[in-house]
């Protein structure tokens, strides 16, 4: 019977200091930061990791400051504790969130960096100044997902030890969710996208002290899952993110959606704000509903958060969606990405738009299309139900299911991230950038039940690629199977050897070759040289492409 209070306490066990703490003070634009060493012992990893947890990059967002611009943090005259977790932004947590995060707790004062990185070993126990090594280490800024409206640098799933072993520096930072992150009141005083300028912020943060910790400013990667590898996609359309980063791993997502109209408009976020405000007592008739709306409790105001948070382009983080952006060459097009997707991304948003336990039928399945059609927009409903229901058992109930997650998968994860890589890669210059693409098609047993996705019913689901990612297995071995373990050390190395040189080995082919042939990644355990073309003909170079091109 699977034990989550084992994984819980092992989680607890693994990340915990040896007896001898060691305190590593660092001068940064924040204060001096004080950190520990960690000495990490399980059956896989052997290793001393130098981590500080919750280094503020910004004043706390609170009171005038809620809505508005994140303000860079003003220098602390005492040492900053960073050996605790400190809190993480407001959100919702789920039984789910809670199994793979652990114990979090909430504030608006959450902005917040955590930073990971080898012990140096001529590095003395306690140290004020730190402004270089001999060899600055590659960076890895992680953006973590939970489509805008949840997660958390401080989620056990995303300890960045396993990686930082692997000689980066590995960076992770929050930002504001929901509502406080990216409500838009239609001018400066709140003007959107907040969640994105505090990511920004933390990437300028990096920018200023990340050598004091080791690592290189001049080879930063930003990786992100789901709605972290939206954000991922958003910096290399935002001008305003320009030179901070060098290469850019994307992990299931992207919001280059319809080509005639953002899924969100401003006016229809303004619209969604002020009928926010109504609903909380603050009219929206008068100037002051802003004011009305910044003395509304954190815990009201979390409720206030919809089925889809969305960012908002027309706007100075993001000029252009995607499509134009591309069309005017207008974007970070100087940079190598990595980006990949899962076999069956569709699991979580079916569980959304259909009701888990009850029959699906062809009737609700048409319905449930419809309302994707009513966020997402113009999507040719009638020919897709009829593309996705072809041959379909009309009475099995999860066959029509699944074949929902199918479509649902492919119009939200599946083909705006693979046609946005796509379009990047026939765009870039081939001596100087590279573009590679993956599908995840194997997914960890024990980390799929752990995220309530039985492997068998479901496939490889969303967020399967995180255990291997962070080497979960490495650093909690208890559950995992000898191929998921084979696999980490894999995934580890590619993804690290990215980070550092840009490139993947001979196991790895250019997304589109020389002759334009589309090559994708087998990303599997049981072939690890397996390259596959025509996997997106018939969905995302068929039926869909029309929606986003």
């Amino acid at each position: 019977m699977f034990n989550f209070n084992l994984l819980l306490s092992l989680l607890v066990v693994v990340i915990s200091s040896s007896n001898n703490v060691n305190a590593v003070d660092i001068n940064t634009t924040s204060g001096v930061v004080r950190g520990q060493t960690i000495h990490i012992q399980t059956k896989l990893l052997d290793a001393k990791i130098d981590q500080w947890l919750g280094i503020p990059y910004a004043e706390p967002p609170v009171g005038d400051l809620r809505f508005t611009y994140p303000v860079p943090y003003k220098p602390s005259k005492d040492v900053i504790d960073a050996t605790k977790a400190k809190d993480s932004c407001m959100q919702t947590l789920s039984d789910v969130d809670r199994r793979l995060y652990g114990n979090l707790t909430l504030s608006e004062d959450c902005l917040f960096i955590n930073i990971w990185r080898q012990t140096p070993p001529s590095l003395p126990p306690t140290t004020t100044h730190v402004d270089s090594y001999d060899s600055l280490k590659p960076v890895m800024f992680w953006i973590f997902g939970g489509g805008f409206r949840g997660g958390s640098i401080f989620a056990k799933v995303y300890n960045g030890s396993a990686l930082a072993a692997q000689g980066v520096v590995v960076v992770s930072v929050n930002y504001r969710l929901g509502q406080f992150g990216f409500m838009y009141g239609g001018s400066d005083e709140a003007p959107g996208n907040l969640g994105l300028y505090d990511q920004l912020l933390g990437l300028q943060w990096v920018r200023d002290n990340i050598h004091r910790f080791g690592g290189d400013k001049n080879q930063v990667t930003i990786f992100g899952q789901s709605a972290g590898s939206w954000s991922v996609m958003l910096h290399i359309l935002s001008p305003l993110s320009k030179g901070l980063f060098r290469r850019a791993i994307m992990e299931s997502g992207s919001l280059m959606l319809n080509k005639d109209r953002d899924v969100l408009s401003k006016a229809e976020a303004l619209k969604s704000a002020h009928e926010m405000a109504v609903q909380l007592n603050c009219s929206a008739d008068d100037d002051k509903w802003l004011k009305c709306l910044r003395g509304v409790s954190a815990q009201e105001l979390v409720k206030q958060n919809g089925l889809v948070i969305l960012p908002v382009f027309d706007s100075p983080f993001l000029p252009l969606r995607a499509q134009l952006a591309f069309e005017k060459n207008l974007y970070n097009s100087d940079i190598d990405l990595l980006a990949g997707i899962t076999a069956n991304e569709g699991h979580l948003l079916k569980q959304i738009f259909l009701k888990q336990n009850s029959t699906v039928t062809v009737e609700s399945f048409k319905q449930a299309v419809q309302q994707l059609d009513s966020i997402y927009h113009n999507m040719d409903v009638n020919k897709l139900i009829e593309f996705y229901l072809k041959n379909v058992n009309q009475s099995d109930s999860r066959e029509i299911k699944n074949r929902f997650g199918e479509l649902a998968g492919d119009l939200a994860l599946k083909c705006s991230t693979y046609l946005f890589a796509k379009q990047l890669a026939k765009q870039r210059q081939p001596t100087k950038q590279n573009v590679y693409f993956y599908e995840l098609t194997y997914g960890s047993d024990y980390f799929g039940r752990l995220s309530d996705c039985n492997p068998i019913l479901d496939g490889v689901c969303h967020g399967e690629d995180i255990p291997f990612v962070f080497g979960l297995p490495y650093l909690y071995p208890d559950g995992y199977s000898q191929v998921d373990i084979n696999f980490t050390q894999w995934t580890l190395k590619w993804w690290t050897d990215f980070a550092k040189t840009g490139k993947l080995d001979s196991n790895w082919a250019q997304m589109v070759s020389s002759d334009n042939v589309i090559k994708v990644k087998d990303w599997n355990p049981r072939n690890q040289s397996k390259i596959i073309q025509h996997v997106f003909d018939d969905t995302c170079d068929g039926i869909w492409k029309s929606y986003y091109l």
